[in-house]
């Protein structure tokens, strides 16, 4: 039966002991970063070994497609995309940057799909705040929640189209965080009435989409001592007054922002709610940690996860790559070149929050 988590890997190829591993472990799914990246031939061969694993061909590959400071795919083999704050700076109209956004996420399905790479975790609906910490940043596509809610559902309608399903994060925000959740616990102590029309807004517009990863912040005004991603509190809040029904997964176990072993974060976070957790670096003692806190995907969460994988479109509408990159290149000049990519500053070669 499968598990409730998805793993990543630690190279271009599965080693024998990963097979085994994920043979007996049966994750719902992985997760693809750039030490897992070389060719084309090589990313297709490792998610098919991947899926071979597991005995299912339907198993979600994921991967962190954002453009600017996220992108796992690169050159010279793929395009660099944007940031999502590009988008809007090249235009200043939000509508004719939602066609821009719904471009560049039809593009990356385009690449993700050629792979077989079937899950992109975007869009970020977070929305910062003045003084918030930059692991955000420009990755937000705008600094107001209507403007991030229209970009953001453009993002998840390009993918959709594409044959890729997205996920919204970091439920129910990150944008109001004053660190970074990879080596400190975020604490958000905002009153829950100016959450409700800020941060989680786009969350409640978008709550329609198949598949959400949860912020590790406390917001104290749901939970004064969890962070969401462990909560009952949160959880039950994005279930019912965010409205979302899809799956929640957690983001990265192993982010310094969560307390307590491999494998009681894993109960932890399955227990408050979450459907599947998310484990990344690909360490092969930390995944077992992992599994040992993991439970069968089964009841509301595998009908859950069901439902996500039956939106995957089989045929995707019809896209000119060459023409749809020229327009998008066009449309950036001077921020954004296919070759040499955004310019701005790189993240760490694996960053993990996705």
């Amino acid at each position: 039966m499968t598990s409730a988590a998805i793993y990543g890997c630690s190279g271009h190829r599965l080693t024998a002991e990963e097979r085994a591993f994920y043979a007996e472990a049966r994750p719902w799914g992985f997760i693809l970063f750039r030490r897992n990246v070389d060719s084309p031939e090589q990313v297709k061969a490792l998610v098919s070994e991947l899926r071979d694993s597991v005995g299912r061909a339907d198993a979600p590959v994921l991967i962190d497609q954002e453009g600017g400071r996220v992108q796992r795919l690169g050159p010279p083999h793929w395009p660099k995309y944007p940031p999502g704050a590009a988008y809007l700076r090249a235009t200043n109209d939000p509508a004719a940057a939602r066609e821009l956004v719904r471009l560049g996420a039809r593009l990356i399905a385009h690449d993700l799909r050629e792979l077989g790479i079937t899950v992109d975790c975007v869009p970020v609906l977070d929305v910062p705040v003045p003084g918030a910490h930059d692991i955000i940043g420009d990755r937000a596509y705008a600094q107001d929640p209507a403007t991030v809610t229209q970009l953001g559902r453009a993002a998840a309608e390009g993918l959709l189209a594409g044959g890729v399903l997205p996920i919204i994060k970091h439920i129910p925000g990150h944008g109001r965080a004053f660190s970074d959740s990879h080596h400190d616990l975020p604490v958000v102590e905002t009153a829950i009435e100016e959450l409700d029309a800020w941060d989680f807004a786009p969350f409640k517009a978008l709550s329609d989409m198949p598949m959400a990863m949860t912020a590790h912040v406390v917001f104290t005004a749901v939970d004064a001592k969890r962070p969401a991603t462990t909560s009952k509190k949160a959880i039950r809040l994005m279930r019912e007054r965010l409205g979302f029904s899809g799956l929640i997964l957690s983001d990265d176990l192993s982010m310094q922002a969560l307390s307590g072993t491999l494998t009681e974060r894993a109960e932890q976070s399955l227990k408050a709610g979450c459907d599947v957790v998310l484990h990344c670096n690909g360490d092969l003692k930390e995944m077992a940690a992992v599994a040992d806190g993991t439970k069968k995907l089964k009841g509301e969460a595998k009908r859950r996860a069901e439902t996500a994988l039956n939106r995957l479109v089989r045929a995707p509408e019809p896209l000119d790559v060459a023409e749809g990159r020229a327009r998008l290149e066009a449309a950036l000049t001077g921020r954004f070149d296919a070759a040499k990519g955004p310019d701005v500053g790189e993240a760490p070669a694996d960053e993990v929050m996705a």
